[in-house]
């Protein structure tokens, strides 16, 4: 009885303590590849009971000089562990706010957050090579830091989008794949634009 006992007890220690775990966590800005330092991040796991899900904040603090933090985690049964980095000021593209442990981003530990300061574009798109109102255009983008987006709805025959607005965009080298469906075949390209935080730019893409 009394080694039932000890035994118990010893499954209850191992489950209540948890498995301890270092993890990593990084910020960089995309468009400069340079790091963020300064930014405050959380730890927080979470339980889901009758009542609802509750939140615990494991650590907290502040990344150092270099953009870095290291943190010892001790894992427990049925909870589940995030990451969370407080977006910088002037950002215009984040990659994830919240990482998983055991997530996707989980890269053996190491969680990069990656942020990008705005810039502003403006972008002109001719079809210069009309042929009939059943031509379609179609394009997708992406950052050096992301992947590419999906593709464009169809715009059809002969488009054209010039003298318009900037737009607010996020900073950092962005390529444009492109595609012109006709009658008399199938046009591709590939475009790029790179743009400094704060920097005004125009794309122009004649098809």
């Amino acid at each position: 009885m009394k080694k039932l006992f000890t035994f118990i007890l010893f499954l209850f220690l191992l489950v209540s303590c948890g498995k301890k775990r270092t993890i990593v966590i990084t910020a960089t800005n995309g468009a400069t590849g340079e790091r963020y330092a300064g930014l405050q991040y959380f730890v927080v796991s979470s339980t889901t009971s009758g009542n609802g899900e509750k939140y615990k904040t494991e650590k907290s603090g502040f990344l150092n000089e270099n953009g870095e933090a290291s943190e010892i985690i001790r894992e427990k049964q049925y909870r589940t562990y995030a990451v969370r980095v407080v977006e910088p000021e002037n950002s215009c593209y984040n990659k994830e706010i919240t990482m998983y442990f055991d997530g996707a981003n989980d890269k053996n530990g190491h969680f990069d957050f990656v942020f990008a300061e705005c810039a502003y574009l403006k972008q002109n798109i001719v079809n210069v090579n009309c042929e009939r109102s059943t031509d379609i255009f179609n394009i997708r983008d992406r950052f050096t830091y992301s992947e590419w987006s999906g593709w464009s709805y169809d715009i059809m025959g002969c488009f054209s989008n010039t003298g318009g607005d900037y737009s607010k965009v996020p900073a950092g080298k962005r390529y444009f794949q492109w595609r012109a469906i006709r009658q008399s075949g199938v046009i591709e390209g590939l475009d790029s634009i790179e743009l400094a935080p704060g920097e005004y730019g125009t794309i122009s893409i004649h098809y």
